[in-house]
């Protein structure tokens, strides 16, 4: 890391916080990442991690820093489930390249302005070297076609479309002109390149699709992947050999409720549907509790009953009236919930997404509701069978046991089934399947890819320095509309992304720290300084050093998925850019210096 900079007697403590954390990530970066223990010196416990954002998620950060970098990853990791190593490796490189930055005398607006310059340059790279996905994988030929000449029909029409309108007002079909329904992709070459070395895990979300398309009677032209009717449900015990995808909902029962399923199985249930805890203390979000008031009765609790025992009666009273076998939660229940539903035979289901308790409604015709106190016949649906899908009993003394809950009506869910007899290796696993299958839910929705395997990090490394010696040119000349310091940034930039590639290139196991850079930098060198295209540089990833003299990998067609890596860059650079700003209002003094401020 680099020195403190020292700014009117004080430090950016801020910024070399986040490029201290940064390093969290260096080894959770690229498809060679290796699993890491995480022990718990109060507690003892220890949690098996091969992600940057669960590493994160279980230290105690306690640094304002800290909390924003926890919750900016959260943030990033609930919608695109991949991508957060790549997040904070850079905004702490870009952190360091700041702190360089203001070594250098170079002023916090010149370094937000000249950086935010640099993204917008590399937003430009990513979108001008997408690949589309449209036909990709089919033909060589197909894809050329898909990817110009017919956007370019589709254009066209549309265009005399709205003449024709303007001028009769009426739309006649037979003048058009027709245009070929959208090449499909190649799911399974599209996966290939996107499975980033999880092989085994890309192959069952590649089996989830396909079963959804068999399924689905949805738009031909278009494939069917919805991922918020995919689940997970992770079984220990057995061996990853046995991981697997079924149509239907899969759940894992504990051994307490293990003999309702038993009791329940093959019979048609009753269902409800809550969406949040079931217990006494559970409050919708939203809910204020009133101050300062105290609850009378008239009845004297004659039973010694506590505010628990009283609502736990409620709900179960309200539960057995309906005659609700199965409660599907979205929240978790009170121990007391269970333990009285498993005496009358009620199945409890808790932590069900949010959008499989929409799949469930739509098909059960069962109405969501906040509170188990809220539930009515007319919110309670039917049509839901549950039966044993896998008992494991018989595995190193477990008693739990997997029950398959279905309707009468096709819902489209499929569950991924993961197995490991290692327990603390089953969160990584269920990660790695979500990370999978979103890098193809995001690619099939962005319609587009870009070149992976170092190529666009390189493609981006090239047009940044090509910037940044056009703006030291114009610097030199005294040009006014250049900001003194922004040839150093982007530069600075650069090697931030230098910093990334090189360091995947690293973990892969095929370089060494120096001659993964040397690498870099030599290719970046070599290409035309009009170069346009990623396809001009090699994949590094899968290119062995000539110093260590390993055989090359197989020639594997590798893809980034667009949307991903531009949110990642994107709040890689506002974290640094808040981060600078706090602390140059902390070292400045609010209110004294506007002029050295820019903010969000």
């Amino acid at each position: 890391m680099l020195g403190s900079t020292i700014l009117n007697g004080r430090q950016h403590v801020g910024l070399q916080k986040l490029s201290a954390l940064a390093g969290i990530s260096h080894s959770c970066l690229g498809p060679g990442r290796k699993y890491k223990f995480i022990t718990d010196d109060t507690s003892g416990e220890s949690a098996l991690v091969c992600s940057c954002f669960r590493i994160v998620e279980s230290l105690q950060l306690t640094c304002a820093v800290g909390q924003l970098v926890h919750e900016t990853l959260q943030a990033h990791q609930k919608v695109y489930h991949s991508g957060s190593g790549c997040l904070l490796f850079l905004a702490g490189a870009w952190s360091r390249a700041a702190l360089d930055c203001l070594q250098q005398g170079i002023t916090v607006p010149q370094i937000i302005s000249a950086m935010f310059e640099g993204m917008e340059i590399c937003a430009d790279v990513c979108r001008k070297c997408a690949v589309s996905t449209e036909g990709l994988g089919v033909s060589h030929k197909v894809s050329q076609a898909s990817c110009t000449v017919q956007k370019h029909k589709v254009l066209n029409v549309s265009e005399r479309r709205r003449v024709k309108l303007s001028r009769h007002f009426c739309e006649s079909t037979s003048e058009y002109e027709v245009i070929p329904a959208p090449q499909l992709p190649d799911i399974t070459h599209l996966a290939e390149g996107l499975s980033h070395n999880c092989d085994d895990t890309m192959k069952l979300v590649v089996e989830a699709i396909q079963l959804q398309s068999e399924t689905n009677q949805q738009d031909s032209r278009r494939f069917a992947f919805d991922v918020s009717k995919v689940m997970t449900c992770v079984l220990p015990g057995l061996t990853e050999g046995h991981a697997c995808v079924v149509q239907g909902s899969v759940f894992l029962l504990s051994a307490e409720q293990t003999s309702v399923a038993h009791h329940l199985n093959e019979q048609a249930l009753k269902v409800a549907l809550i969406t949040g805890d079931l217990s006494d203390t559970y409050r919708h979000v939203g809910f204020n509790r009133p101050t300062s008031v105290q609850h009378v009765s008239d009845r004297l609790n004659l039973l010694g009953l506590s505010r628990e025992d009283e609502w736990v009666e409620k709900a179960v009273t309200v539960l057995l009236n309906l005659e609700v076998n199965l409660i599907l939660s979205s929240g978790v229940a009170c121990e007391k919930v269970i333990q009285h539903c498993c005496r009358h035979h009620i199945l409890v289901v808790e932590k069900v997404k949010a959008s499989v308790l929409k799949t469930f409604a739509a098909s059960t015709g069962a109405v969501p509701v906040t509170y188990v106190t809220q539930l009515t016949q007319h919110s309670v649906g039917t049509g839901v069978k549950s039966a044993i899908w896998r008992d494991l009993s018989g595995h190193k003394g477990t008693t739990a046991a997997a029950v398959s809950v279905s309707t009468a009506r096709n819902s489209g869910l499929v569950t991924a089934v993961l197995t490991s007899c290692l327990h603390g290796k089953l969160q990584a696993l269920e990660d790695q399947f979500w990370a999978c299958a979103y890098r193809l839910h995001h690619a099939l929705n962005d319609r587009a890819l870009l070149p992976g395997a170092g190529r666009t990090e390189m493609l981006c490394i090239h047009h940044l320095q090509r910037r940044a010696e056009m703006h030291a040119k114009q610097e030199l000349k005294g040009v006014q509309q250049t900001q003194p310091g922004t040839a150093a940034v982007l530069r600075l930039m650069a090697d931030g992304l230098i910093d990334y590639t090189s360091t995947i290139m690293v973990n892969s196991g095929r370089f060494s720290k120096v001659s993964a850079r040397t690498v870099v930098c030599q290719h970046v060198q070599d290409v035309n300084t009009h170069v346009s295209s990623a396809a001009s540089f090699p994949q590094l990833l899968l290119e062995g050093d000539p110093a260590v003299k390993l055989d090359k990998a197989p020639a594997v067609e590798v893809y980034d998925n667009l949307s991903v890596k531009q949110e990642a860059w994107r709040k890689a650079l506002d974290l640094v850019s808040l981060v600078l700003q706090t602390d140059a209002e902390v070292i400045t003094g609010v209110g004294q210096s506007t002029d050295n401020l820019m903010m969000l």
